[in-house]
């Protein structure tokens, strides 16, 4: 017998507040961790100058740059989670990423363009997300009769078809746009200086040394979250079938429009702050869908917390392990989700023998 509407809605308030606990306990560890330790009766204290407004000693000095750079890693690691979990519902394939439409090859083309004229951080900055948002137009312009639906699956009955027809273009028109950005990527990474050439390796490997508070990721986070809530029934229905979600009077056209946009500026936001960093909007949607269930009510607040709590830890890894030498986080985000990624898609294959 299926749960009652009241103890599923019970389940769905008990994991995201077990989630939420989990991300304020992220934060606090990366802002007690480091290579200098910030002692815990001092935390109180440290909080409250914060809070004035006037760091006021060592331990509020370390707590404020920490969680800075804790706030940056966060949002990052929400946004790319639930960018995920848009992407997979645009190209309704649950191992999709949120790079693999090539928004995050822009993003570099245009961040290693201001890095190797030695910019400053905010036209670094203004670059990638320049560089995201016009790939983004370009690829919008190339497959808008795809990402329309005028491709949709009205061919052939089963879902294995609608399937190719839904994505096909667009998914191929991102991966060569992707290519031709790698392509200018190789160039200027060829002709950079010995002196820039490190930025520029660690930009592209995913590095959140140096970040700190940030608004407009946040602004998108919440924006994107929210707007997706409200068409989480839509989403689970266009997850069953795009011909019966037409049926039951789903703006099919709307919502993917809507994914795209959204999954879009998300992977801008995340990328412009963070760098490439991978694995994150592959591996976390797809076990929170595992662990979770595939209702995007759940699944998109859960990935969002999910994924923001994975990238804090990881962050704090990167900057401690090798103290006072920092790694670039990308570097530990593809070593954990590399084996964690095969064991799920072992799983999945083994379900579906």
């Amino acid at each position: 017998m299926p749960p009652a509407p009241q103890s599923q809605r019970q389940r769905q308030h008990a994991t995201l507040a077990l989630l939420g606990t989990c991300a304020l306990f992220a934060v606090l560890v990366a802002g007690l961790a480091g290579s200098v330790p910030v002692p815990l009766h001092e935390v109180p204290g440290a909080l409250g100058s914060l809070l004035a407004g006037a760091p006021d000693g060592m331990a509020a000095t370390l707590l404020d740059l920490r969680l800075g750079r804790a706030s940056s890693a966060f949002v990052t690691g929400a946004a790319l989670a639930l960018a995920g979990v848009m992407m997979q519902a645009l190209v309704r394939n649950p191992l999709a990423d949120p790079y693999v439409l090539g928004v995050s090859a822009g993003a570099a083309v245009g961040a290693l363009a201001a890095l190797l004229f030695g910019a400053a951080l905010w036209a670094v900055d203004l670059g990638a997300f320049g560089g995201a948002i016009a790939v983004s137009l370009l690829l919008y312009l190339l497959a808008r009769r795809d990402l329309s639906g005028m491709r949709s699956g009205m061919r052939g009955g089963g879902q294995g078809g609608t399937r190719t027809g839904e994505s096909g273009v667009l998914l191929l028109t991102g991966v060569v746009l992707a290519s031709a950005c790698m392509a200018l990527v190789t160039l200027m990474l060829s002709v950079a200086p010995e002196s820039r050439l490190r930025g520029m390796v660690f930009w592209m490997i995913g590095d959140l040394a140096g970040t700190s508070w940030r608004l407009l990721p946040w602004v998108v986070l919440v924006a994107a979250l929210v707007l997706g809530l409200r068409r989480a029934r839509a989403l689970n229905i266009m997850a069953l079938h795009t011909d019966a979600a037409v049926t039951l009077g789903v703006d099919v056209v709307a919502q993917r429009r809507f994914l795209f946009i959204c999954s879009g500026l998300l992977t801008a936001c995340a990328v412009t702050t963070g760098g490439s960093i991978g694995f994150v909007g592959l591996v976390v949607p797809h076990a929170c869908r595992h662990a979770f269930g595939p209702d995007h009510r759940i699944l998109l607040p859960a990935a969002a917390l999910a994924g923001g709590s994975f990238l804090v830890l990881a962050d704090t890894l990167a900057r401690t392990v090798l103290a006072p030498q920092q790694l670039p986080v990308g570097v530990l985000t593809s070593l954990i989700g590399v084996p964690v990624f095969l064991f799920q898609l072992h799983q999945l294959h083994l379900r579906r023998r």
